[in-house]
């Protein structure tokens, strides 16, 4: 039995049918009643406040933490940590198995003051959910992903609403497609605790500025587009590649082929 915590968003909603495949039982945590569909049961909690997190994770051997938010990822770590801790032992179940997704760099990019924490707080909220697993005293897996495809598309698609776009310099991106880090967590999910495992990040390092033109470009559009310098150490340690991972390039699907079928003139 897996449980996945926020299986209807972008990569849970991906990860499910690769469980099924596998040939597992599913349970997808939700804020909101879904009806049954094939091999997929729903359970109704909310994370934030700990409501029905004890009933949906009774019986799940697997977790897959899928679930994140703009903030808060390390309460939501904590909320299922302690539902997850009470779980064993109960009924002569064993210690679910937490699989976990988070960012490269999380611990690379500096969260020093409210500037750091403004801009790139996500790292730092990700790091604190990583340690919260990794000091729950259950058998963990966590996985870094470099930004998804669908981030990146949501936040070029936000800045083309500009008149004129401002882009942070020296700013790069590897972005990598959910469907890859799906597959990846499946796999994971299926097979023993791990710790922290390799990063998975995409094919290809782009600048800021590149990924928005493109996106202009697939989308009929032009804006101008200025560079801008961002202050702070977080942004510093971004220009010097901390949310890269070029050694771990193994992502298959490049955002010029995620743009060709998400992007319509």
């Amino acid at each position: 039995m897996f449980l996945v915590t926020g299986g209807t968003g972008t990569l849970g909603r991906l990860v499910v049918p690769q469980l099924l495949q596998a040939g597992g039982k599913v349970r997808v945590l939700s804020r909101r009643d879904h009806e049954p569909a094939e091999g997929i049961e729903y359970a109704v909690g909310d994370l934030d406040t700990g409501a029905g997190i004890d009933a949906a994770v009774a019986g799940a051997e697997v977790v897959v933490h899928c679930a994140g938010a703009q903030k808060g990822d390390g309460d939501k770590a904590r909320t299922l940590v302690r539902a997850a801790s009470r779980a064993e032992g109960l009924e002569g179940a064993g210690a679910p198995h937490l699989v976990n997704i988070s960012v490269t760099g999380a611990d690379r990019v500096p969260q020093d003051g409210r500037l750091d924490r403004t801009m790139f707080g996500y790292f730092g909220m990700k790091l604190d959910a990583e340690r919260v697993i990794a000091g729950s005293g259950l058998p963990w897996t966590t996985l870094r992903a470099t930004q998804f495809h669908d981030l990146l598309l949501m936040v070029a698609r936000a800045m083309a609403r500009l008149p004129v776009i401002p882009v942070a310099s020296g700013v790069r991106f590897q972005p990598v497609d959910a469907g890859d880090v799906a597959a990846r967590m499946a796999e994971l999910a299926a097979g023993p605790p791990s710790g922290l495992v390799p990063d998975l990040a995409g094919p290809r390092i782009y600048p800021m500025a590149d990924l928005v033109q493109s996106y202009l470009r697939a989308a009929g559009m032009r804006r101008p587009v200025v560079p801008v310098r961002l202050p702070g150490h977080a942004a510093e340690a971004v220009r010097n590649g901390a949310n890269l991972a070029p050694e771990r390039a193994v992502g298959r699907r490049t955002w010029e082929e995620f743009l060709a079928e998400r992007v319509r003139r």
